[in-house]
């Protein structure tokens, strides 16, 4: 694929969004770490360079891409809420639900989970203060927005729901990267099945971890 110059703002906006619809799909391909900008401008056609006008880093590109993911997956959780918790229980019950809700739901997009895990130690790195305004702004519209579907199913959280729901994330994409262990980790494990203690499944994880938070969340 190649491109002409982008000479008006419809132009560079569906170039845009061609760079990142390119690399969503590397990122169905590829851990976050194996995303390069070299690999990104091949598939779109681009130079470098080029690419540099319209995402100031790969790092810009992949913030973008979190906001992105994170939306979606929002517009999602409403409904998944909806049919997961059963307001007719109690608080207690209704944050187990919640945490099972929560915890299947992230743990079954991998792609939202890796950034997630990658966000403050790689993501926010090499890219400018714009940047980073722009990311935490989408952030904390993201957090409202959470916060508020939580509220209508357990508003017991009262003001900690925005606390509840930023740990979730976060644990997202700590154990994200915690459960998904390299090739020669996973070999460890098959040939010593002692140290299989040390391996966690995502979900189980997930939902141990939102859970206490919930749990120690909930008035007493």
């Amino acid at each position: 694929m190649t491109f002409q110059r982008a000479r008006s703002e419809e132009q560079r906006e569906a170039r845009r969004r061609t760079i990142l619809d390119t690399a969503a799909t590397m990122l169905d391909e590829m851990p976050v770490a194996e995303v390069s900008l070299n690999e990104l401008s091949r598939r779109v056609g681009l130079a470098k360079s080029n690419v540099l006008r319209y995402f100031e880093s790969r790092e810009a590109v992949l913030l973008e891409l979190l906001d992105y993911f994170l939306e979606r997956w929002l517009a999602d959780l409403d409904g998944e809420l909806a049919a997961g918790i059963d307001g007719r229980l109690s608080a207690e019950e209704r944050g187990a639900q919640l945490a099972d809700v929560l915890s299947r739901s992230l743990a079954g997009r991998t792609v939202l989970c890796d950034l997630f895990g990658a966000q403050g130690g790689v993501l926010e790195h090499n890219v400018s203060v714009d940047v980073v305004l722009r990311h935490k702004r989408a952030s904390l519209g993201c957090l409202h927005t959470m916060t508020e579907l939580i509220r209508r199913h357990v508003p017991e959280l009262g003001d900690g729901i925005p606390v509840v729901c930023l740990q979730s994330l976060i644990m997202a994409g700590a154990l994200a990267t915690y459960c998904s262990p390299p090739a020669s980790v996973l070999a460890a494990y098959e040939a010593e099945p002692a140290l299989a203690l040390l391996h966690a499944d995502l979900g189980d994880a997930l939902r141990l971890a939102i859970g206490t938070a919930i749990l120690g969340t909930l008035p007493r």
